[in-house]
Formats: C-alpha cells, sequence, structure tokens
C-alpha cells in the first residue's frame, strides 16, 4: 500500500490539464450497455474506479477494449450474463448504474446492493421505486437487487429526494421504454447533462436534462457513437483551492468555467483574484492569506458536497472563522479529526463545523477516509511546516488521476512511497 509524503510551505504556481470527470464517464460506460453497435468514450480519467467499472462490464461478457490514450471501446452484443457480484461492487457504489440499462436493454438485472465511501447512508430505494413504476418486477433478497422485465412502459416519475445516481438510472431505463417518461425532482449536475446527451447522441430523445424535470420519448434501439467525457470540475476546484491555500498563482486547462460558479465565487470571497474564459480559469492569491468563508453543500447549482473538504483545508489556515454546513451526507466530516492533528481548531456540532483559522499547521502522519477527505489532507499538507505522511491513499487514486505528477508540476514537494 502506497503513501504519499508532502513537505508543506511552497506556494504553488502553473499550468495544469483538467482529467475527464469520473462522475460522467461512469454513467456512460453503464449507458454503453443499452447501445446495439459499439461504442467509443474519449478523454477517459485512468483512475480506478474506471478500472472497477470496466472490470465489472468485462464480468458480464461485455466486451471492452482500452488504447494508450484511454480511450474506451465498449461492445454490448457480446454479454453473457446480467449479474454485477458483491466483489466488484462493494469498491464502488457506482456499479449501480448498470441496474437501469440491463433491465431496459436485456429485461433482467441481478446488481449487488452498492459499498464505496463510508459517508452516509444513500439508499437505492428510488432507483427501485421508479423502475417498479416503469413496471419491473424487483425484489431484493440475499444482498442483491433482483430485477425483471418485458419491455419497459413510460411513467411519471416523482423523486423523493434529488440523487443524481437515481436521476442517471432512470434516465438510462426511460431511453428504451414505451412511451414518454417523466422524471421529475431530477439531479441537474453537469454530470447528468452529459449523460443525457451520450444518449442523445446514440439516439434517445430527452428533453429538459439540466432542469428539474427531464421528459423522455422512448425509443425502440439505441446505436454505437463516439463521445468525449466533459472535464472533471471537482478535480478543477481541488486545484484552484490548492493555489489559494498557498497563496499561490495556477491555472487550469481543459476545463468549463460555468460548472464552477459556486465554488470559484466562494474563492473571491476568500481573496483570491479570478479569470475565466471558454476552457480555462486562472486563480491569483500571490501575497495574501486567505479569508475564512462560510458555505453549506446542496445539489448543483449550489455549493457542491463534494468541495466542501477541500474548502474546510481553506478555512483551517485562513483569517478568522468559517462555518459549513453538510446538508447531503451526515458523515462527511471524518477529515476534520485528521486535520485536528496538524493543529487546526475546528468544532464540530452535528452537520456543522465551526473552523477558527490558525497561522500555521504542522505536519503529522494522517489517514485518509475517503474520496474528498484524501484530498483535503492533501492541500493541508501543502501549507504544514514539515513533512506529512498521508496513508490509505487508495481512496485518492479513485478520483484524482496523476495527483502528485500534477501537483508536482506547480511546484509541490510531493512524492509517492511504498508504505
Amino acid at each position: 500500500m502506497d503513501k504519499l509524503q508532502i513537505t508543506g510551505g511552497r506556494p504553488l504556481e502553473g499550468e495544469v490539464r483538467i482529467s475527464g470527470a469520473k462522475n460522467a464517464t461512469l454513467p456512460i460506460l453503464a449507458a454503453a450497455l443499452l447501445a446495439e453497435g459499439p461504442v467509443a468514450i474519449g478523454n477517459v480519467p485512468h483512475l480506478q474506479d474506471v478500472t472497477t467499472m470496466i472490470e465489472l462490464l468485462a464480468r458480464m461478457g461485455v466486451t471492452v477494449t482500452v488504447d494508450e490514450r484511454m480511450c474506451i471501446e465498449v461492445d454490448a452484443s457480446t454479454l453473457k450474463e446480467c449479474v454485477a457480484p458483491y466483489e466488484l461492487v462493494k469498491t464502488m457504489r457506482a456499479s449501480i448504474l448498470v441496474l437501469g440499462p440491463l433491465v431496459a436493454r436485456f429485461g433482467q438485472a441481478d446488481v449487488s446492493l452498492p459499498g464505496g465511501c463510508a459517508i452516509g447512508a444513500r439508499p437505492v430505494n428510488i432507483h427501485v421505486a421508479g423502475l417498479k413504476a416503469m413496471g419491473a418486477d424487483i425484489h431484493i433478497e440475499n444482498g442483491y437487487v433482483r430485477a425483471r422485465s418485458g419491455r419497459l412502459k413510460g411513467a411519471r416519475l416523482v423523486l423523493d429526494t434529488v440523487t443524481v445516481t437515481g436521476t442517471e438510472n432512470l434516465l438510462m431505463a426511460a431511453v428504451l421504454a414505451d412511451g414518454e417518461t417523466v422524471i421529475e425532482n431530477a439531479a441537474r449536475e453537469p454530470e447528468v447533462v452529459d449523460l443525457a446527451n451520450f444518449l442523445i447522441a446514440m439516439g434517445a430523445k430527452i428533453q429538459g436534462a439540466g432542469t428539474d424535470r427531464i421528459v423522455v420519448q422512448g425509443v425502440e434501439k439505441l446505436s454505437g457513437t463516439r463521445y468525449d467525457v466533459l472535464p472533471d470540475r471537482i478535480e478543477a476546484g481541488t486545484y484552484l483551492v490548492a493555489g489559494a491555500i498557498t497563496s499561490g498563482h495556477v491555472r487550469l486547462k481543459s476545463v468549463r468555467p460555468e460548472h464552477l460558479d459556486a465554488v470559484t465565487a466562494k474563492l473571491i470571497e476568500c481573496g483570491a483574484t479570478v479569470a475565466t474564459g471558454s476552457n480555462w480559469i486562472e486563480l491569483d492569491m500571490r501575497g495574501r492569506r486567505p479569508r475564512s468563508v462560510d458555505l453549506r453543500t446542496a445539489p448543483y447549482p449550489a455549493f457542491p458536497t463534494d468541495m466542501q473538504a477541500q474548502f474546510a483545508a481553506l478555512d483551517t489556515v485562513a483569517s478568522g472563522v468559517g462555518t459549513i454546513v453538510e446538508t447531503i451526507f451526515e458523515n462527511r466530516f471524518m477529515h476534520m479529526l485528521e486535520m485536528r492533528r496538524m493543529g487546526a481548531e475546528i468544532r464540530l456540532e452535528g452537520n456543522t463545523a465551526i473552523i477558527q483559522g490558525v497561522e500555521r499547521l504542522t505536519a503529522a502522519p494522517v489517514m485518509a477516509t475517503d474520496l474528498r477527505a484524501s484530498a483535503s489532507l492533501v492541500l493541508a499538507a501543502l501549507v504544514a511546516e514539515g513533512r506529512t505522511d498521508i496513508e490509505r491513499i487508495y481512496h485518492i487514486d479513485r478520483g484524482y488521476e496523476a495527483i502528485e505528477e500534477k501537483l508536482a508540476q506547480l511546484g509541490a514537494q510531493i512524492r509517492r512511497v511504498p508504505n
């Protein structure tokens, strides 16, 4: 098991390219099951979660080929079994995304209930209720969702809560259903829009993606296509915070600034100068200490829960007191306890963290507890005095492509070493 060693104290300076979005790649890979011809997917990030999804498709008998540029071709015509086994699903919650496509195209699915990050309950009942409303027969037994169906029927689906994977699963099921499906209270995230655009490229009829009401006219079949995944807004946000927390100057390329409005607004509030173009963002914090910011997580287009931990790190060394309210996941403050080991002054009250900024953090051995928490520990280590060792970095590898190389490119003292 590897760990990261980071010696803090250097302002980051330079340019970095943002990878394709993990949270768009995974549903798009699942949606490739719907196509009757081969599908080619480009701008795919080289991440552990992507590898897991490829393994899952291959386990089902799907033909998957990957070239040296991480362009993935998926041909579902060779599928042999509609089973997503526990040993793969337990490592990644997004495996549940094969449920909708399998039921819609092949009329059956046995999908293990998921595992993934330990950041709170994320029930699949909304996925199940939606598929039942479309005519699927579903039972949960022995830890598996077992679904059987003829051709699904269009339905009006009102989601109890805003759920990204729930919206995606039901959207994928609806494209091959008979008639019209309306998804109310749909998630509006850019990754949902990217999935819809991919489905449209294969021949689906979808309107309203990016709003809370998506309307789908079912079609008989979908065909193969070539599609590039959108850039990763969470990776982009993380590198912007890295620039701000180190009083540095960073420029991101291959990015969509309009997907980061809530994040850049908070960075400007904390004292950074931010400039944007059509596909780049530049942040300048040279010579300044960040100011504390208050934030509250909420579904897109509000402040993303996946950026909460990174801003918590920023607040630990900012001037003033910052309050962070987490409304999406109930266990998403575990990184706070690790940052306390580095000298952060944090008080937790339920789903609220009150952070009193300190002049400096000090290095300490810390342990990553989930994907975004591990990113926050990297950020804290970049400004801590001394060398910080971060253990259990397999979490980081699930969501950040070559993080040590990209940070080193910006001047960070960082290396990956075997434990």
